[in-house]
């Protein structure tokens, strides 16, 4: 049964029927960026780590990068959201991907400089372009019905796919290019990180019009003035703004943010859903190359790993929007917190020399990553009006950015201390605590 109702203050009731053909559009536009986007993120997860350790001759900050990363995400999150909700989708997107690009040329110059202090500072930049491609998938979920939001959210997800399991398993064709052009073997895949991630915001800068959140808003407020005001005389919108052009759609009043309609439950739920799937995944992925690393495989056995990881962490997308749409936010979000307790169940048996089971362990954290994500997101969407929504999912991305940044962190402390099983094995009950988060809200109709 469809969980949300035909018209919600998050959401613009009608907007997607109205403007079926601007919704197309835009998916179309988010989906090329995302491809993009996705081979530059996963290129740079790939030898983050692998690349600290190097440096620093030690696993303990391992983690480091990944949590410098994460972290520049978080405030990416924050600026992205505040652009987004000040100027548009548009203008926000292309920003972050900029800026996700300059970082990929800083991690480049600090490994042939052979400045730690510099990666670090470099890493954290680079963090913008995580904070981008999450944060477009609220981009298509502006111009949704209620009914169908998370098959947008999972359309955009989705997308990440094709570069998401390309860009690791060119780990080492890029860094044959980069000793060719006498840069480290290592920063190779950030040749493909910055160049993915400049083409991204060439991408939208150009086409994604019209602005999905300024038309969304441009449909909401039109409706609001038509519901409120049946005689001319009392149709100017509550805000005191004026309503858009005749025939521009998107001309919205950056100031139309406006307290609008309250929002609706679910906003905590999907947080929390959300941080925990990201802390968890972040903290057990990370170690992972450095893990296999470890013991014997060479980078090329480390890509396809990570590649398999970040193929399930997108490719169920559009099964998981359905069965979100279809079977409730809740019930998704409970099968993140079981799943990702198998995959650190199988991560931690896994023999060390065997690619296969740690592969499958990966596959099992990213879908139960995926299952958390769209159903937290969805959740956090249905609870945002239209007035707030930007600024709002920028807010909630920092929290989830933060616990990314804790798991990263962390994660190569608890290797080193007491092994990579302990730390699969805790992060799989650590995803356990969404359960008793729902069973709290049980009582209120969050689907």
């Amino acid at each position: 049964m469809t969980t949300t109702d035909a018209a919600t203050p998050g959401g613009i009731s009608g907007g997607t029927a109205a403007r079926p053909e601007a919704q197309r559009r835009v998916l179309t536009v988010l989906v090329v960026s995302q491809v993009l986007s996705g081979a530059g993120l996963a290129a740079g997860i790939t030898v983050g780590a692998l690349i600290a350790q190097d440096m620093l001759g030690s696993t303990d900050l391992a983690g480091l990068p990944s949590a410098l990363f994460t972290a520049g995400s978080a405030l990416a999150a924050i600026a992205v959201g505040h652009i987004s909700q000040v100027r548009g989708r548009r203008p926000g997107l292309t920003a972050g991907y900029l800026t996700g690009a300059v970082g990929s040329a800083g991690v480049i110059a600090a490994v042939v400089a052979g400045k730690p202090v510099l990666l670090f500072a470099a890493l954290f930049v680079y963090g913008a372009g995580t904070a981008t491609n999450l944060q477009a998938r609220y981009a298509g979920a502006d111009l949704a019905a209620p009914a169908h939001r998370a098959r947008a959210v999972s359309t955009v997800l989705v997308a990440s796919t094709l570069g998401g399991v390309v860009g690791p398993n060119l780990a080492a064709p890029t860094g044959s290019l980069a000793t060719a052009l006498g840069i480290p073997a290592l920063a190779g895949p950030f040749l493909l990180a910055g160049a993915a991630h400049a083409l991204a915001a060439l991408v939208l800068a150009v086409w994604l019009r019209p602005d999905p959140l300024l038309l969304a808003r441009s449909l909401d407020l039109r409706q609001q003035t038509q519901a409120a005001a049946p005689t001319p005389c009392d149709s100017a919108p509550a805000s005191g703004d004026p309503a858009p052009a005749s025939g521009d759609t998107t001309a919205v009043p950056a100031r139309l943010t406006a307290p609008g309609p309250a929002r609706r439950p679910g906003l905590v739920l999907g947080a929390l859903t959300m941080i925990l799937t990201q802390l968890v995944m972040t903290a057990v992925m990370t170690m992972t190359p450095v893990h296999m690393h470890d013991h014997g495989h060479g980078t090329a056995a480390s890509g396809l790993v990570i590649a398999v990881h970040v193929g399930a962490m997108y490719l169920p997308s559009p099964l998981t929007g359905r069965l979100v749409d279809r079977c409730g936010r809740r019930s998704v979000a409970a099968a993140s917190g079981l799943t990702l307790l198998v995959a650190g169940g199988t991560a931690a048996v896994a023999p060390a020399d065997s690619v296969a089971l740690l592969a499958l362990a990966l596959a099992l954290l990213g879908l139960g990553w995926n299952l958390g994500f769209v159903s937290g997101t969805a959740m956090v969407t249905d609870a945002l009006p239209l007035a707030t929504r930007a600024r709002s999912q920028g807010m909630v991305d920092v929290s989830v950015a933060v616990a990314g940044a804790t798991g990263g962190l962390s994660s190569g402390l608890v290797v080193s201390a007491a092994g990579y099983p302990v730390l699969a094995l805790t992060g799989g009950i650590l995803a356990l605590a969404v359960l008793p988060a729902i069973a709290a809200t049980a009582s209120r109709d969050l689907n």
